[in-house]
């Protein structure tokens, strides 16, 4: 990036102080005119009608989207597959819906009764969102709902197959699924708990719908949570009650852009939307546009302290800071997209939704927000209004700010400092390979007690875990009594039989025939995963055209695809952020600085993770992805603060030589960055009101790695290392080579200076 006479201190200044040339005292400076306030009254309009059309199509997003496993995996996937083939063995594929109630005692007679009684009304409720439509009319064909009683006749079963295609369909705003749901919940409650039953909802059917319950939060809570944490960090950054909503503003309409576009495009099947990736949607574009806007706007309150003319202020604000807030978003949208490569289509499918809420955070960022600045003037930021008094943040280097104590003490013993972070970080790391993110079962999904997993245990306690959920096994037909004889021996696994019922025959496609079991664990849990995956090499040595799926066998190929990404995206991230790093420092040695810094940080951050999650809040274990997305947000976005850093010293250096240009850069973004880094954790840490354990670690991951960016890495270790290597950091440029010689002509004039430690300690070589 080029260097702007207003943008460094003034090489030619007597004392090397960092002072600012007062360009423009003799200069025409261009004035505020009608046309610039006439566009910005127009970027301002175009934007509130962008706001009006993406706003709702936001809100419409949890219509879209789709939260079970079967929806995230590959084509080729060995449970897709025989998902597929299911589809014409059964008539009418289904996605039970289980009702399991039990009392303290041994049921009587009367008790039975009652049960029947409750499971025969099921078929006939109404479904008040589908005016004169029951529940029977979204059960498979020939279903019937019968109460099954345990073995040790204290509770019973009933299981409802609604027809998948059918139950899965959009209404408005709701979806048959959450209808039925609904209206079967209301009799539970009124027909069974009111009778002294404990009766719950779950079953595949029940998750999904807890699962669209829990992400719901996602227009209202979440998104009010944000907003109301990042207030409140303006008010105490810019001690301004106009200034922050400015901000606020350009977050909200980045957001309804990128809404907006999501929308459209995961409507016409491009993508995939989930409760997760809607809800890192939000985040993202709040925490990334206020990011931008704190760097914009902490640049163009350093010209008005310099210039007359606002927009002439801004003009140059403006032209500082698009650079490193491009390559910021640039390296971030890439990096997302990185995740289209991913077989899973939760991950695949978060890669555009979060790269298109970038681009709308930088547009907004880069155009709204100009816009009201522009129109605010300086009583923007009142009360604390800048005047123009050439007094600027470049000569805390020498005075005794916060940021120029942490300059001077880190220009002072840079080896020491950085040699200190990095075996600090390599201690945090190495307990990494203790995290644990094999996989949970449903029942730790919620992090509150929902229907689904409470009706999961007491189905455990009466029945085989697995009910409801069988082993679907796609076998020749000529194979099935051998593969049904296999079945019968196999540990985990009881009462297989061959077709879709039961005695009835079984149907034959293209020479294929379904056969079932029961599993004795619940279907997510370890051990059924365990059970399945010892099946697949089994039932595979009788034939290799024998295909093992389910439920269950959805969530083994989930990992198997998960572990496959993280091998696959990682590299590709790491290789993306380095080639837009070069391109934008133009040098080789600094964006490897970076990036090594930035992967030790994130090794670092996952390693207190695993500390925090296994010893202090005692989580059972976590999601496959979790690695994956970890290093996504904290790679991708971490970066964003060594690439405000490091832009600034490179500026600053062109004009001042390497080693002040580096102090003087971590002096003058010190605060903004770091306020930055504050915004970005908040915002993520909003993701802990949503009770899912999977974004509950989410947002420990990042709001901790985000912070230990901007404190540790980026304020110590980064310019630590850079000041050690001195010009080097710049090869293959010769940028900063001159300062040796500048050093060395004043060293003896100002000899007894550097011996008090005063301004010109810093450019000792």
């Amino acid at each position: 990036m080029t260097a702007t006479p207003s943008s460094v201190p003034d090489a030619e200044s007597p004392s090397g102080s960092g002072r600012r040339r007062r360009r423009g005292r003799h200069e025409r400076t261009p004035r505020l005119g009608p046309r610039v306030v006439l566009g910005a009254v127009v970027v301002l309009l175009a934007w509130l009608a962008l706001a009006g059309v993406g706003g709702p199509k936001t809100g419409e997003l949890s219509s879209l989207q789709k939260n079970d496993n079967a929806s995230f995996l590959p084509a080729d996937a060995e449970s897709t597959r025989v998902a597929d083939k299911v589809a014409a063995l059964l008539s009418d594929p289904s996605l039970p819906l289980i009702v399991v109630a039990e009392k303290p005692q041994a049921l009587s007679a009367t008790d039975q009764q009652d049960a029947q009684r409750f499971a025969a009304g099921l078929p006939g409720l109404p479904l008040p969102g589908l005016a004169g439509r029951t529940v029977g009319d979204y059960l498979t064909a020939g279903a019937q709902a019968v109460a099954v009683p345990s073995k040790d006749g204290r509770a019973v079963l009933v299981v409802l197959p609604l027809a998948a295609d059918r139950a899965t369909q959009t209404v408005g705003d709701s979806t048959v699924l959450a209808e039925v749901v609904a209206a079967v919940k209301d009799s539970v409650k009124n027909d069974l708990r009111a009778t002294g039953w404990t009766a719950y909802v779950t079953g595949p059917a029940g998750t999904v719908a807890d699962f669209v319950t829990a992400f719901a939060g996602i227009d209202g809570i979440l998104l009010l949570v944000a907003l109301g944490v990042v207030l409140l960090i303006l008010l105490v950054v810019y001690r301004s009650p106009v200034l922050p909503f400015a901000v606020l503003l350009t977050a909200g309409f980045g957001l309804a852009a990128a809404g907006l576009v999501v929308y459209l495009v995961a409507d016409a099947g491009w993508i995939t939307v989930s409760g997760q990736s809607q809800g890192i949607l939000s985040i993202l574009v709040v925490g990334a546009s206020t990011d931008y806007s704190l760097l914009l706007v902490a640049r163009y309150k350093e010209e008005l302290h310099d210039q007359e003319s606002t927009w002439a202020a801004l003009r140059t604000a403006w032209r500082a800071t698009i650079a490193p807030i491009a390559a910021s978003a640039a390296t971030v949208v890439l990096g997302l997209l990185a995740l289209t490569l991913a077989q899973l289509k939760a991950t695949s499918g978060l890669g555009p939704v979060a790269a298109l809420g970038i681009v709308g955070a930088f547009l907004s960022a880069t155009t709204l927000l100009p816009a009201l600045l522009v129109l605010g003037r300086r009583w923007i930021f009142w009360p604390a209004v800048p005047r123009v008094d050439h007094v600027h943040r470049a000569d805390a280097v020498e005075a005794g700010g916060g940021w120029g104590r942490v300059a001077r003490a880190v220009g002072a013993h840079p080896r020491r400092t950085w040699v200190l972070v990095t075996l600090v970080l390599l201690g945090a790391s190495a307990f990494l390979p203790t995290l644990r993110t094999a996989g949970i079962s449903q029942t730790d999904t919620f992090l509150t007690k929902v229907d689904s997993v409470l009706g999961q245990e007491v189905l455990a306690r009466h029945f085989d875990a697995g009910s409801g959920s069988p082993v679907l096994v796609v076998a020749p037909q000529d194979q099935a009594q051998r593969v049904l004889a296999q079945l019968q021996q196999e540990e985990g696994v009881t009462t297989p039989y061959v077709g879709s019922q039961p005695g009835r025959p079984p149907k034959v496609v293209d020479g294929q025939v379904l056969v079932q079991a029961t599993l004795t664990a619940p279907a997510d849990a370890p051990a059924a995963v365990a059970t399945v995956s010892r099946l697949r090499t089994d039932l595979h040595a009788i034939s290799p055209d024998v295909l093992v799926g389910g439920e269950t066998a959805q969530t083994l190929d989930v990992r198997t695809a998960a572990d496959r990404d993280i091998k696959v995206v990682i590299p590709t991230i790491i290789g993306i952020v380095f080639v837009v790093l070069v391109l934008l420092l133009r040098a080789l040695v600094a964006p490897v600085l970076l990036v090594l810094a930035n992967i030790l940080s994130f090794g670092a951050t996952m390693g207190v993770s695993a500390l925090v999650f296994n010893h202090v809040l005692d989580f059972p274990g976590g999601d496959p992805t979790t690695v994956l997305y970890g290093f996504v947000f904290l790679v991708a976005l971490g970066v964003d603060y060594s690439i405000f850093l490091m832009t600034r010293a490179r500026e600053e250096t062109a004009e001042h030589g390497h080693r002040r240009g580096v102090l003087v850069a971590l002096t003058v973004t010190g605060g903004v960055i770091t306020s930055a880094g504050i915004v970005l954790a908040a915002t993520f840490g909003a993701l802990a009101v949503l009770p899912i354990l999977f974004l509950a670690q989410i947002a420990f991951i990042v709001a901790f790695g985000v912070l230990l960016d901007t404190v540790v890495v980026r304020s110590l270790l980064v310019p630590a290392l850079a000041l050690d290597l001195g010009p080097r950091t710049w090869w293959p440029g010769r940028l900063g080579h001159g300062e040796r010689d500048a050093a060395t002509a004043g060293r003896a004039e100002s000899r007894t200076e550097d011996r008090t430690g005063g301004p010109q300690a810093l450019d000792r070589g």
